[in-house]
């Protein structure tokens, strides 16, 4: 025996670890080959487009899912900064004004202000979770419900009266429809930025490598100085200010906001991890794995829309991707 792997065993290995890439380019094979123009330069440019604000946000859940937790509220955090935004960058001249006397503030108050309140609710819930030893998805859960009924509170108020808020100004705006080398919209572009920082903070950093141990074994962390509790609370922070700053580009993408913004983003964001190989356990997962998982996704919801699929039978090919991901994952971990 001269310790080399078998043909067979290397065949299964290449399998198990690409198997996202090859469920990738499955799943665009299959939706050109059904419709060719799929191909289209204006199709992947839409593609990149919604990826982006999508990937700000399964970024931010990574950071509670590598510590073995997650983030119910996600989504409902996504929609209240969204509607904070709004409500302060209205135009002068706009009817239906949510504030009809306040003066036309900078754009970045609101801004400010929107990611200041999140960044809050990220440290209820990392108080909860790290403190008061609650489940991530129990104490996320009751944020969630909690989230939801402030913002639908906010958005209701004279005289609004819960409409949706339109005629945001063109310094939010501008975020979407500037577009970079004549082509791709800026949005890509931020969600690029976002996630080289992301990496470089997970992989360059000692808090980054701190939130593998912390996720991998927190007992074995705190033993070797770690402070545990800070980690996770740091963590949901991050990840809130991350969730709402995702809400604030939705406003700058479509022009405008409501209660209903945000709604199984949290969903969509971890199933997006999942499928990228992030263990649901913690202590294991990458952003380039993130980046696939968002992207399949997309494409998904996209590409099925495009040739014609049934919108239920598109949350059933999703459903199956995912117990597909999990199950392959587990499969993984076993041979290690």
């Amino acid at each position: 025996m001269n310790g080399k792997p078998t043909k067979k065993t290397s065949i299964k290995d290449f399998i198990f670890d690409k198997a996202l890439i090859l469920v990738l380019i499955a799943m665009i094979a299959s939706i050109v080959i059904i419709e060719p123009a799929f191909l289209q330069w204006r199709v992947i440019k839409d593609i990149l487009t919604q990826s982006s604000i999508k990937l700000i946000v399964a970024i931010g859940l990574l950071f509670t899912l590598l510590l073995g937790g997650t983030d119910l509220s996600g989504g409902r955090q996504v929609g209240l900064a969204a509607v904070i935004v709004a409500s302060m960058s209205q135009t002068a001249t706009y009817a239906g004004r949510f504030y009809p006397n306040l003066p036309q503030i900078p754009i970045i108050i609101p801004v400010v202000i929107a990611i200041a309140v999140v960044a809050v609710i990220g440290y209820a819930n990392g108080l909860m979770v790290a403190k008061l030893k609650m489940a991530p998805f129990i104490a996320t859960f009751g944020m969630m419900t909690i989230v939801y009924g402030i913002n639908s509170l906010y958005i209701s108020q004279e005289p609004n009266r819960g409409q949706p808020i339109g005629g945001i100004r063109e310094g939010l705006t501008f975020l979407s429809s500037t577009k970079v080398l004549g082509e791709i919209s800026l949005l890509v572009f931020i969600a690029i930025a976002v996630t080289f920082v992301a990496w470089f903070v997970l992989n360059k950093t000692v808090f980054g490598k701190n939130i593998y141990a912390v996720g991998g074994n927190p007992d074995a962390a705190k033993v070797s100085g770690v402070d545990v509790n800070k980690i996770i609370i740091s963590a949901f922070v991050i990840e809130s200010i991350l969730v709402g700053f995702a809400g604030i580009l939705e406003v700058a993408r479509t022009g405008g906001a409501n209660s209903a913004y945000g709604f199984s983003y949290e969903f969509d964001a971890i199933s997006a991890c999942v499928v990228g190989g992030v263990s649901l356990s913690g202590g294991i997962g990458k952003i380039s794995g993130v980046v696939i998982g968002v992207i399949i996704f997309t494409i998904i919801s996209y590409g099925l829309a495009f040739i014609g699929v049934n919108p239920n039978w598109q949350l059933i090919i999703k459903g199956l991707i995912i117990c597909s991901a999990v199950a392959l994952d587990m499969k993984k971990h076993a041979y290690a």
